[in-house]
């Protein structure tokens, strides 16, 4: 039973983690109506940010964490550069163009952002600034009378930044909710979604929700950059976990943050129970392998047959 806990508790962990990631991807559907392929690559890129920009004020003596909270000063100001660049440079113009053209548009950022990363910061994998951060290291053991093997007190490990990056994930995604229901950006932000032309007819300028958006985005993609990099490192490889998105999406609705909430935590515990159970039961084949990898896109397909917009995503009927 102990076990139980302590996947279940990863799994929590990791769903959470996946509900930022997705956040992301709703953020910038929301505002556009289009899946925005380089969220991961933004992940990757605003975390290399603040590493490499705290490497160089080490590098002229300046260290701590005074050095860490300007490195997010500079995260932010590149991010909002870059949400700059892209509204003026691509979202400009492509408005009132198919969402094909706009979700193509995506693709050519993600690849621009890699070979411009790796250009400036190099392709070798870095640690995140975690202690400098502020953020805690080490983990707690809890003991639980009769949760373990034969009736004997079971034990669940807890890593101290796993908490931190549940509270810090959870008070963001609260934050965006309520940011996008009760002020004045968040509405707009619904009506551009809802259409360019009745958004750009009540006097919503596209220029500047983008703009905003993007920025939003590249904040949630530096919190996020900042979590899984202080659990792994900081790689371009970092950028395949935002994969785990697309099921995260289907599940819970692309136009959803409470969606984004929910479906996370379906993947993430999934995905942790279904290498609990289902790997020994695969064990004979080759579907037993690396099940963790597989499981939460049949979830995915299990929801898209069911429900195809998702938990909460809007039910669009076409009538002809």
């Amino acid at each position: 039973m102990d076990f139980l806990i302590q996947v279940v508790w990863e799994g929590l962990v990791a769903g959470v983690l996946y509900a930022l990631i997705a956040l992301g991807f709703v953020l910038i559907f929301k505002a556009s109506g289009v899946f925005n392929f380089a969220q991961g690559i933004m992940v990757v890129f605003a975390a290399l940010t603040l590493v490499g920009s705290y490497e160089k004020m080490a590098a002229a003596g300046f260290t701590g964490f005074p050095a860490a909270m300007a490195s997010i000063v500079v995260s932010l100001a590149v991010m909002f550069a870059l949400a700059w660049l892209v509204e003026r440079l691509v979202l400009r113009h492509l408005v009132n163009q198919p969402d094909i053209i706009l979700f193509m548009a995506t693709f050519g950022l993600t690849y621009f952002l890699i070979g411009f990363g790796e250009a400036v910061f190099g392709g070798d994998p870095k640690i995140m600034i975690t202690q400098q951060l502020g953020l805690p290291t080490g983990s707690t053991e809890f003991r639980l009378p009769g949760f373990g093997p034969n009736g004997k007190d079971g034990l669940v490990l807890i890593q101290h930044i796993d908490v931190a990056a549940t509270v810090i994930a959870s008070l963001m995604i609260a934050a965006l909710a309520l940011f996008f229901q009760y002020t004045r950006i968040g509405r707009a932000l619904r009506a551009v979604a809802d259409s360019h032309k009745a958004a750009l007819s009540v006097g919503i300028t596209l220029n500047q929700i983008w703009v905003v958006v993007w920025f939003t985005a590249g904040i949630v993609a530096l919190v996020t950059g900042i979590m899984w990099g202080a659990r792994s490192d900081v790689s371009f490889g970092l950028s395949n976990i935002a994969l785990k998105a697309l099921p995260v999406l289907i599940v819970g609705g692309f136009t959803s943050v409470p969606g984004a909430i929910a479906g996370g935590l379906i993947i993430g515990i999934g995905e942790k129970l279904g290498e609990l159970y289902l790997a020994p039961l695969l064990l004979g084949s080759t579907m037993g392998r690396g099940v963790e990898s597989w499981v939460a896109f049949i979830i995915a397909l299990a929801f898209v047959m069911a429900r195809p917009q998702g938990l909460f995503g809007d039910k669009i009927i076409e009538r002809i």
